[in-house]
């Protein structure tokens, strides 16, 4: 008789965790994949903003792959660089601000005339249709 083995989430040398190319993932899949108790994951839905799994009809969490991105930096942050949980909230909060650096605007000097009109109109726009409410 063969002994079925449990699948097992092969790493590559350096490390890193491979995630499957899914949409969704379910707890166990995810608990497996980041080598974590589901009941870490639970909990740190609960202090991490950034980690909100959607849940299917029948109420099970559906981790989408961004979410086990996620979890997995979460988890270096706490594990292995020893973030407190405040800390690496921050610490993630920083990182997205930092994605999200607009790009630098200027307009010839030129155009600035012409903005701040467009501008000020848009205002007048504005506390016109406020003072209707």
């Amino acid at each position: 008789m063969h002994k079925l083995a449990k699948s097992t989430v092969r790493k590559p040398p350096s490390g890193e965790v491979v995630i499957p190319d899914k949409l969704y993932f379910r707890i166990g899949e995810v608990s497996r994949l980041c080598g974590l108790p589901s009941y870490v994951l639970r909990f740190w839905e609960t202090e991490f903003p950034q980690l909100k799994p959607s849940k299917s009809g029948t109420g099970q969490r559906m981790y989408r792959r961004q979410n086990v991105e996620n979890v997995l930096q979460i988890k270096k942050l706490l594990y292995d660089q020893g973030f407190t949980i405040a800390g690496a909230r921050q610490q993630l909060r920083a990182e997205v601000k930092r994605k999200q650096t607009p790009l630098p605007f200027t307009a010839p000097a030129s155009n600035r005339v012409e903005l701040k009109q467009v501008r000020q109109g848009l205002k007048e726009i504005l506390g016109i249709l406020t003072s209707r409410h």
